[in-house]
């Protein structure tokens, strides 16, 4: 029977969870499968490095199977194992030294965000290559990387991203909008350093 529902993905995370309480690694696998490459985005934001996301993907993954009789379905499987994840990763990233985070203020990122230019959010939308929107994601701070994933890339409600995060729903808002704003001035440095790479050296 599980087979079956594996191969066309109608079975849900909850079901899941029962049967990988119940010690079946099939049913873990597909769990891991659905949603390794939400948490690995998570872990990669806190962490920085792709080697250290994959350890703490790698944690997580053990922590469920481990842990799956503690779910009390009080969240969704993904944000439960979201949360797993950044406690994980937050544990690696503990052991470097963390560089100080700096608060700007909101009409500075306004400014470098372009405003009278056209909508900010608008721009971050654009982004035409997803290279450049990597990029210009990893030049933001771990919170700021956090909101936008949470909410924007992995769908998660206001009430989820803020409780996982351990903030009200009010400062998460204002937390993504600056997020948001961070990300579209990095957008536009991206871009206006792209756009000079391939006009190439003045003769």
């Amino acid at each position: 029977m599980l087979d079956r529902q594996k191969s066309d993905g109608s079975i849900s995370d909850r079901d899941l969870m029962v049967q990988v309480a119940a010690g079946d690694r099939r049913a873990f696998e597909q769990l891991a499968r659905r949603h390794a490459a939400a948490i690995l985005r998570l872990t990669r934001a806190v962490t920085g490095q792709a080697a250290t996301a994959e350890d703490a993907l790698q944690q997580t993954l053990l922590s469920v199977y481990q842990s799956a009789s503690a779910f009390r379905a009080e969240s969704s499987v993904r944000t439960w194992m979201l949360t797993i994840a950044r406690n994980a990763a937050y544990r690696i990233r503990a052991k470097s030294d963390r560089q100080s985070l700096v608060e700007e203020r909101l009409m500075e990122l306004g400014l470098g965000a372009g405003w009278g230019s056209g909508d900010p959010e608008t721009i971050a939308l654009a982004a035409e290559r997803k290279d450049t929107l990597l990029r210009a994601l990893s030049t933001l701070s771990v919170q700021d990387q956090e909101a936008l994933i949470l909410r924007d890339i992995e769908g998660l409600q206001a009430s989820e991203a803020a409780a996982l995060l351990g903030i009200g729903e009010r400062a998460l808002k204002s937390r993504l909008h600056r997020a948001r704003l961070r990300l579209a001035a990095a957008l536009r440095r991206e871009s206006e350093m792209s756009a000079s790479a391939q006009e190439g050296p003045q003769l």
